[in-house]
């Protein structure tokens, strides 16, 4: 019996950067282990994957956004998701 191999679900993007700021891409799902896929952008090799799962280098998707930001408001490419900061971690 084969163990069929279940593709990852995308996971919840959080908020696209304003035009020249940079993408907050520290989930491990951005990093594919396993396969070079050429990049949506440039199609150069890459190991990075948008939150959708597509192929795509973090300063491709950045320049991306930046030239085009009317259409980077749709969310072709976002920074993950931020956790909640809880209030008791003041340690002044």
């Amino acid at each position: 019996m084969t163990r069929k191999r279940d593709k990852k679900p995308s996971f919840e993007p959080g908020c696209v950067p304003a035009p020249g700021g940079l993408l907050d891409w520290r989930d491990s799902q951005h990093y594919d282990h396993w396969q070079m896929h050429p990049c949506a952008l440039c199609e150069q090799p890459t190991p990075l994957r948008s939150h959708a799962g597509g192929p795509a280098h973090k300063a491709c998707a950045e320049s991306w956004i930046a030239a085009n930001p009317t259409e980077a408001r749709l969310g072709r490419f976002a920074s993950d998701t931020q956790p909640k900061r809880r209030r008791d971690d003041n340690h002044a």
